[in-house]
């Protein structure tokens, strides 16, 4: 297992790499919260988005799942305790007011990095508000 990248990945790369093309930056392997060991793949801190993509295999994904046969009695337990800790963690971020997005390793990149692209635009444009000067409202006469 010590072959096996925490960060960096390859579906990881190509979609950062594809959201540092559109202009956006963020975070890498972040800790955001102090509750949980758990650290977000990529992390939009300023609009508190949180990205994880995952393994097929290390997060059960439906579609991909073939439990091994070899050493049976360690791996499904370890499998189902990520995927118990995967909603544990996105409990815990929700709980602090982000948005958690999970995305599977096997979706294409493109699809991937254009649903981030939108929820990140959706908070900026929802957390834009007009500003008014400190003065505003107040007589023009000294006093």
């Amino acid at each position: 297992m010590r072959a096996n990248k925490r960060r960096d990945t390859q579906p990881e790369l190509l979609v950062r790499r594809l959201l540092h093309a559109r202009g956006l930056r963020y975070r890498v392997d972040h800790r955001v919260a102090s509750q949980t060991r758990s650290r977000v793949d990529v992390a939009f801190t300023k609009q508190r988005i949180a990205v994880f993509i995952d393994g097929c295999f290390w997060h059960s994904c439906p579609e991909h799942l073939h439990l091994p046969r070899a050493n049976a009695d360690y791996w499904i337990p370890k499998l189902a305790r990520n995927v118990e800790r995967d909603a544990e963690v996105s409990t815990v971020l929700r709980d602090l007011g982000w948005t958690v997005l999970r995305f599977w390793e096997h979706e294409p990149a493109r699809e991937v990095a254009d649903r981030i692209i939108a929820a990140v635009e959706e908070a900026r444009s929802s957390s834009s508000t007009v500003r008014v000067p400190l003065d505003a409202g107040r007589g023009s006469g000294s006093q």
